[in-house]
């Protein structure tokens, strides 16, 4: 069995070009575990990102489909933690966990704003991230 490869190169999608697209080349997909549980996990992550609906405001609506991109990759993961030996991948993994769970807090905070449920519109919170504070 084969399955598409993925290009990453580009400019579309924040350089994750070929997300859930075919491309020409076809690369044998392993066996195991870690791989079908990956899978899965992308093909939730697609399709929450996906499900709307949309409000019509871009904003809000790029804040509603990167919650559940980030927390693909907080799954993903996961997942090499369950699955990998790597010490320094593990770290890693755990890395992209705790930074991904910031950013998804800071994310549903702004939206909860821009679709009123929060404080003014007109406010912008200090969004540090995993980058350290914006100055």
């Amino acid at each position: 069995m084969t399955k598409p490869s993925h290009h990453h190169g580009g400019s579309d999608h924040g350089g994750h070009a070929g997300h859930g697209t075919t491309a020409q080349a076809t690369t044998p997909t392993p066996k195991g575990p870690f791989y079908s549980e990956n899978d899965a996990a992308m093909a939730r992550m697609h399709k929450d990102m996906h499900e709307g609906p949309f409000s019509g405001d871009v904003d809000q609506d790029f804040l509603a489909m990167m919650v559940p991109h980030h927390q693909g990759a907080i799954d993903m993961a996961a997942l090499v933690l369950r699955h990998g030996r790597d010490p320094l991948v593990r770290r890693i993994a755990e890395d992209i966990m705790a930074g991904q769970q910031i950013e998804i807090d800071a994310m549903r905070g702004r939206l909860a704003i821009l679709s009123g449920g929060g404080a003014s519109a007109n406010e912008f919170p200090a969004l540090g991230g995993t980058r350290g504070p914006k100055l």
